[in-house]
């Protein structure tokens, strides 16, 4: 049994790798439509295939059962004769189980080999005799005034039943009393000689009688539910006679009476055929119900047979067990009131049981390395299934995709072939007509990688942005960096899977093919559930030309390379602070993270030219971070107009000013509005005094950049770029309301400050944060942040008016007074 055990998993293990391999051998993934134009265009995820598990492959060569047959196997045991019927001593719990199976079988209705059965529509009751006209007129007047009240069951009996019972033979049929009586006693005789071997057998006779039992109720509701099918075809039967009855009767009435009834009649069998199909319907599902609750009775009882196989097993060994400790004990006992000599033959006996307990050992230990292997190929196997499972689905949900893109370029190519050109010019599809034949005429290669949107390795270096997943030095970071990475793969992947949102892209890109992309709700709604990766550089770019149109309307040809050279050539003061910032802006990103990063010399390049374009400004701490989360979807011109919109055009004046005095307008707002939008958070922060814009600040002077993970991060952004400052004021409410709840369990100032400097990396659900900013604080009228803007910015321009007034009155009591004349400020002293 070892060896055909061990050969069995041999079969098994390879079959399920040869799946593997096939499965690796023809994954295929359709091809990206389109790129993206900044830094993350070349960082293409690579398909990372399921590779058989080698350290698994290990383990089970090392618990490999080597077993080499004693007996007869293969082709010489299928020749060898039958053995023997087993004893009852030896007979097992499963041939119990099936012998009460097949004699349960033999008393099902309609099976078995007897020919003394009638057919299932038999009954004694029923009679076919042909009713007297004086009998039909009076049940026809029965069914006429009853038939209001039940037209349900009497559609169900129609005329139109196919059953024909003349031609139904009548067979005899044993009662139903007969074949039990006969089967059990057949089962007590078969029983008998397995009692009289041995008392153990007590419970499983119970078990097999109890089957019995529930068999013959079972038998009994089957027979209740014939004989009510045999009273609905005895309806049907009269029903087909009074049909009958009305059809000869037919040739006294007028004509339009005639044309009346038939008619009705044709209602009526309209009717009942649907009820017949529905009812049709049913029955195949209740019968694929039933069998398949059939196939699962049958597993049970397989798997309760071999529990109390395993179970009485357990109990014969405790029981043997039990008499050889009460043995040993009885034999120490006595060794202790008398120490006699041991025998020859105790001694033989002793030796003989030590070897038996070693063959045993042996023996238990072999089963345990043959389970060992077997839970570890199970394991491994259920993976590689599992596996299997989601890369197909993937594959599935990006083929869909695939095709509605396709049949969506299709439709706009017919509507435009519609409308004839009379012209030698070339047609406005004609770009989209070569470029449809060129995805029809592009075939994969073994030299191009294969793209997938599921990867079966969880969590890898670097994310799609380009951040780094999990930091390199801080062990403790390092772990919650890694859980924070899986549950952003398990959401991405959740999201993978749901590919409604990527079609509505597509169908509206594909819609703007030979127009231009104009303002509307179904934009915005779009975008503020998120752009996908793909078309994100497209939709950025188009956000920014929409801002600054005006801008590059007065602007000359190669503005920006004429102030790149300005840059170039001469330096100006803010060149120092741009060279000491350009490796601390993102330094867990990838393109940032080294002097010779592609992204070190884009971001040098566009700081200098902006600082070219305003000197007031010149370089502001934070305009770093916004050049380089645009470069990583921008080239470096699209990425100079980003950072003139998010400057000039969205935020407001002295925003990045050495006094930063919109910044400081806009955290008064922000408190206003969260008094307003969340009064229970602001008394719990202002109770405790704790000064939240300190935290706040960092977000809005670098729109959430450093403070949110990379997901939520680029959705804030999509919105940004298309509406404005007030997304901003949106998210970071948003940001609180989404842990309300858990800042205010806290109650210690200490404890509050230290939560709110990291919470908001905790936050990874893009999708509910996005419903909480743009559906839960609603409504959000931009008129009243302006309002309340002006209002600020008079008070915040007192105040610094008050500070330079005291530091004037300082400068010239510092004049005047010989004692202040040492003192030195910090700004005099950077001077």
């Amino acid at each position: 049994m070892a060896y055909w055990l061990q050969e069995l998993q041999q079969k098994r293990w390879e079959y399920c790798n040869g799946l593997d391999a096939a499965q690796r051998d023809s994954r295929t993934s359709p091809t990206p439509s389109d790129f993206s134009k900044g830094l993350v265009a070349k960082d293409n995820a690579d398909l990372n295939v399921v590779r058989p598990n080698a350290s698994a492959e290990k383990a089970r060569n090392v618990l490999a059962v080597e077993t080499s047959p004693t007996e007869l196997v293969g082709e010489q045991a299928a020749c060898h004769p039958v053995p023997g019927q087993p004893s009852a001593i030896n007979f097992a719990l499963k041939q119990w189980g099936n012998e009460i199976r097949n004699s349960v079988t033999s008393l099902r209705t309609g099976k078995g080999n007897s020919e003394n059965r009638r057919s299932i529509f038999y009954t004694e009751e029923w009679e076919m005799l042909d009713p007297t006209p004086k009998d039909l007129e009076e049940s026809v007047a029965q069914e006429e005034r009853r038939r209001p009240s039940s037209e349900p069951s009497q559609g169900v009996s129609g005329s139109s039943f196919p059953f024909d019972f003349g031609h139904i033979p009548h067979k005899t049929r044993r009662p139903l009393k007969e074949i039990i009586a006969t089967s059990r006693n057949r089962n007590s005789l078969d029983a008998a000689p397995v009692e009289c071997s041995s008392n153990k057998l007590v419970p499983e006779m119970q078990l097999k009688f109890q089957s019995q039992q529930e068999e013959l109720e079972r038998l009994k509701k089957e027979l209740s539910s014939q004989k009510e099918l045999v009273r609905l075809l005895q309806q049907t039967v009269r029903s087909s006679q009074y049909d009958k009855y009305f059809a000869g009767h037919l040739c006294e009435v007028g004509p339009k009476d005639k044309l009346e009834l038939l008619h009705q009649k044709d209602h009526q069998i309209l009717g009942l055929n649907h009820q017949l199909e529905r009812l049709a319907l049913e029955k195949d599902r209740l019968q694929q119900e039933t069998r398949s609750l059939q196939c699962r009775v049958g597993e049970l009882s397989e798997q309760m047979g071999m529990l109390m196989e395993t179970i009485q097993a357990k109990d014969e060994v405790i029981v043997k067990l039990s008499r050889e400790l009460a043995e040993c004990q009885e034999t120490a006992t006595g060794q202790c009131g008398s120490t006699p000599s041991p025998t020859p033959a105790s001694t033989n006996k002793e030796l003989l049981e030590l070897d038996r307990l070693k063959d045993s050992l042996q023996g238990y230990k072999t089963q345990n390395k043959f389970l060992n292997k077997e839970i570890l190929e199970l394991s491994a196997l259920r993976r590689n299934a599992e596996n299997r499972e989601r890369d197909l689905v993937a594959k599935c949900t990006s083929l869909e995709a695939k095709l509605c893109q396709v049949e969506s370029k299709y439709l706009i190519l017919l509507q435009e072939m519609k409308t004839p050109v009379c012209s030698e010019e070339q047609r406005p599809c004609h770009d989209v007509v070569a470029q449809l034949l060129e995805d029809a005429l592009r075939v994969d290669t073994s030299d191009q990688p294969e793209q997938t949107l599921l990867k079966p390795h969880l969590v890898s270096e670097y994310d799609i942005y380009g951040f780094r997943t999990v930091p390199e030095d801080d062990e403790e970071e390092k772990l919650v960096a890694r859980v924070r990475a899986l549950d952003l793969k398990s959401l991405s992947l959740t999201e993978n899977q749901e590919i409604s949102l990527g079609v509505k892209w597509e169908n509206y890109l594909a819609s703007t093919v030979n127009r231009e992309m104009v303002r509307c709700v179904e934009l915005k709604n779009l975008i503020r559930t998120g752009v996908p990766h793909a078309h994100r550089s497209k939709v950025w770019k188009w956000c920014i030309g929409l801002h600054v149109k005006k801008f590059k309307d007065s602007a000359e040809p190669g503005y920006f390379q004429a102030l790149l050279q300005n840059a170039l050539k001469k330096q100006n003061p803010a060149s120092k602070q741009i060279e000491l910032d350009l490796l601390r802006t993102l330094p867990n990103n990838k393109h940032y993270a080294s002097p010779t990063s592609e992204g070190i010399q884009k971001l040098r390049n566009v700081l200098l030219a902006y600082s070219w374009r305003n000197p007031d400004i010149g370089y502001c701490q934070g305009l770093n971070r916004l050049v380089a989360v645009a470069l990583l979807y921008l080239e470096q011109e699209d990425a100079f107009w980003c950072l003139v919109t998010i400057v000039e055009v969205f935020m407001a004046r002295d925003y990045y000013t050495k006094t930063l005095l919109g910044s400081q307008v806009d955290q008064r707002v922000f408190k206003d509005l969260m008094n307003e939008k969340l009064p229970r958070l602001h008394a719990h922060l202002e109770q405790y005094r704790v000064d939240y814009s300190l935290i706040t600040f960092n977000w809005f002077l670098v729109v959430f950049v450093d403070s949110v993970v990379s997901d939520v991060l680029f959705k804030i952004w999509d919105s940004f770029l298309y509406e404005g400052p007030k997304v901003i004021f949106r998210f970071a409410l948003a940001l609180f309301k989404f842990k309300e709840e858990e800042i205010l369990k806290l109650q210690d100032s200490m404890s509050i400050f230290k939560y709110l400097r990291y919470f908001t990396r905790t936050i990874l659900d893009a999708k509910k944060l996005i419903s909480i900013a743009f559906g839960d604080l609603n409504p959000f009228p931009l008129r009243q942040i302006r309002n309340r803007r002006a209002f600020h910015l008079e008070k915040v321009r007192l105040e610094l008016m008050e500070l330079e007034a005291i530091r004037e009155d300082f400068l010239r009591g510092r004049e005047t007074d010989p004692d202040k004349r040492d003192l030195i400020s910090d700004d005099e002293e950077d001077g």
